[in-house]
């Protein structure tokens, strides 16, 4: 939830991620450090006016702001609704969900284990911890650093049970390790960076065995408490939820309850943007004696050159030591090294920029929209005061490639042309000789298709002079297609990419046996069945999960490769974040049906789904399995009024025939709904437990 960075249109500025003078930054003058006479006026009225871009036309609900220069916070505030009715006024001490910039507070508690001598990055973690296995035999040579450089090969996200509604249980926390024996490495260990937050689960685990204690009461120890982060919690805190920032959905017309991401060192902290930027002192040396220099300095350094990746270009990602980028565009632009983590969860995003040779720092946190636009007014606060110290003059123009100039394309490039697999996705390229180059999604095909124009330089270029595309053969044989793209976003600002963002598949011809058994899976429909009756899930349409298959590519389910009759596996091979959350798919038959299973979720098929009793009075019961009960709506009951007895552990969640959840009992606490037609009925609970169904006009 990770906390997932993902490119944004221009449109939608929404979601679902070299350092060209590495030293320069440190030579900042000390005398212009002195802010006895600076007001930042300029910088707050620039920064009031972007962050109500965002609450009023990019989709973000509330947002939180500070800025800290010299350790001293001198910009700070907030902007947006916190609740509907706009009763409980936002303060900087409200409270949000930072995501995976938790990430940093947990590579920092794994970083001063380092500097105690009770870890070291390079021996592999099974030495600390045994009872880590996996199917994989490489699992052995995973080290304490392929964990914080994202580089372990580790699959990526495996959170069942982790997102829920009010719900601090540790469940997903204390089965990771199962989850992880039954897995196979997508990579070989230290390959390449690939986003991961399993990574970061593992690593949290490790801090625990290693110090001994639990990882809340870890950080409070060592880090919040000493640099006085008094609003920084996690879900195993005793936290009003009226503290909370107000989280909304398209799918729920009131406030949401509080919000629990369960695995905390991957994405479960809550703080405020003044806390993130106290935290951002350990890394500027402002704050002595959590971290060593030495340790500070090596989170910042060049990790993701360590492995396979595409050649420098500015870019939002370069990955150190938990750090997102430790090389972040614009302000590499200026010959400043600046570090950036953010996050997003389903509900909170936040960006953290640190510019550690100036001994500044900005956070942005909001409720809705996403870490990227959090990242705009982040760089514009620290810009702006960067002017304001007179230690940048004017600020740069924005860039381009320029619109493209067709050059005459060599007959060999139109051998790349074919079907290319990236995050979640599968797109077409085909190439003409004339030198023009089309994209369209497999996946997603009422998306527009993409054009571009071969140019003397060896790159396709789109129209507008934003992206530019290039094929790279690696040295694994794999063929790439690297992305280089400038984002503007009007009102807020640019950013950078560059990135391998999808692989060219390789045939798959499959058996007649085997392409049978997938042919009968082509449609139908899997629901969710192992969540918790409190989980997020359930709310946000991803507990009905359709399976197409597509003739162009044949061989695959998505980009996820077909093994067997009841296997298919993701191998793409890919850096950066266009690799990350790949997963191994299983099916299994029982009791009368098929079961899906990838990344610790089972989904039942439709088979499974049973219409709802017709009559008046009816109930259910969660069998020894644990697993939810689903059932249709069928024509003779559309309309009617469902009312449910529920038992003390349990709920239950409604969908129209599209699949969007009209009540999910534990948001909505109604326990009546209209039933919709053809739609469908999850029950939800403990093992055992009775729901009591009771149906009237």
């Amino acid at each position: 939830m990770g906390t997932t960075r993902k490119r944004i249109t221009i449109a939608a500025a929404t979601l679902m991620l070299t350092i060209l003078a590495p030293m320069s930054a440190m030579a900042a003058p000390t005398a212009m450090n002195n802010n006895s006479n600076l007001t930042y006026e300029t910088t707050k009225n620039n920064v009031i006016e972007k962050a109500k871009l965002l609450t009023e036309t990019y989709g973000t609900t509330s947002l939180q702001y500070a800025l800290i220069d010299g350790g001293e916070i001198v910009v700070s505030g907030q902007t947006g609704k916190n609740d509907i009715n706009d009763k409980v006024p936002l303060t900087s001490n409200t409270i949000y969900g930072i995501g995976s910039t938790s990430k940093m507070m947990l590579t920092a508690a794994v970083m001063k284990l380092v500097d105690e001598g009770k870890i070291d990055l390079d021996v592999p973690v099974v030495n600390y911890m045994p009872d880590f296995t996996m199917k994989d035999n490489r699992y052995k040579q995973i080290t304490p650093r392929m964990l914080l450089n994202h580089s372990s090969g580790l699959l990526g996200t495996s959170t069942s049970n982790a997102t829920l509604y009010g719900d601090n249980d540790t469940y997903s926390h204390d089965t990771f390790l199962e989850q992880l024996a039954i897995q196979h490495l997508k990579a070989d260990p230290g390959a390449y960076s690939v986003y991961s937050n399993d990574g970061f689960t593992l690593a949290e685990i490790l801090v625990e065995r290693v110090s001994g204690i639990s990882y809340t009461a870890y950080i409070h120890n060592y880090f919040t408490e000493p640099l006085d982060m008094n609003h920084t919690k996690t879900p195993q805190d005793m936290l009003d939820p009226a503290e909370m920032a107000g989280i909304y959905s398209p799918f729920y017309k009131g406030q949401l309850p509080k919000e629990n991401y369960n695995v905390l060192g991957t994405g479960g902290l809550y703080s405020t943007a003044e806390d993130l930027v106290k935290f951002s002192r350990i890394f500027t040396g402002e704050v002595k004696g959590i971290l060593s220099s030495k340790s500070v300095k090596a989170m910042a350094q060049e990790e993701y050159k360590r492995g396979m990746w595409p050649k420098d270009s500015d870019s939002l990602m370069s990955y150190g030591l938990g750090w997102d980028s430790v090389n972040l565009f614009p302000f590499n632009e200026y010959g400043i090294q600046a570090v950036i983590k953010g996050g997003d969860t389903l509900s909170y995003h936040s960006s953290l920029v640190v510019l550690p040779g100036y001994n500044m720092a900005a956070a942005v946190i909001s409720s809705g929209g996403s870490s990227i636009t959090n990242q705009f007014i982040a760089n514009e606060l620290l810009l702006s005061a960067l002017e304001e110290k007179g230690m940048i003059t004017e600020r740069k123009p924005e860039k381009s490639f320029g619109v493209p100039v067709k050059a005459n394309m060599p007959k060999e490039i139109s051998k790349y042309a074919g079907i290319y697999g990236g995050n979640n996705s599968v797109t077409k390229i085909n190439i003409n000789t004339a030198g023009q180059m089309t994209i369209s999604s497999l996946t997603a095909p009422s998306n527009p298709v993409q054009k571009y124009t071969y140019t003397a330089d060896g790159n396709f270029v789109n129209d507008e002079g934003t992206e530019k595309l290039k094929f790279v053969v690696e040295k694994n044989g794999s063929t790439y297609l690297w992305s280089r793209s400038y984002i503007s976003v009007p009102g807020l600002g640019q950013l950078a990419f560059s990135e391998y963002n999808a692989e060219k598949l390789t045939a798959n011809t499959l058996s007649k046996e085997i392409n049978a058994a997938w042919a009968k899976r082509d449609g139908k429909k899997y629901y969710l069945v192992n969540e918790k009756y409190t989980s997020m899930l359930y709310l946000n349409a991803t507990s009905i999960l359709p399976i197409h298959m597509n003739k162009e590519n044949p061989g695959y389910m998505s980009n996820n490769k077909i093994i067997g009759a009841n296997e298919a596996a993701n191998r793409l091979q890919i850096p950066g974040t266009a690799g990350r959350d790949t997963m191994d798919i299983h099916f299994s038959k029982k009791n009368g049906g098929e079961y899906l299973t990838f990344s610790g979720y089972v989904y039942a098929s439709e088979e499974m789904v049973k219409p709802i009793y017709s009559g008046k009075q009816s109930a259910t019961t969660i069998q020894a399995d644990g697993y939810a009960k689903w059932f249709s709506v069928p024509a003779t009951v559309k309309g009617k009024v469902m009312t449910v007895k529920m038992p003390a552990n349990g709920g239950f969640a409604v969908y129209d025939q599209t699949g969007i959840c009209i009540n999910h009992s534990v948001v909505s606490g109604k326990n009546e709904v209209v039933l919709p037609e053809n739609g469908r009925i999850v029950f939800a609970g403990e093992a055992g437990s009775q729901f009591e169904i009771l149906l009237k006009k």
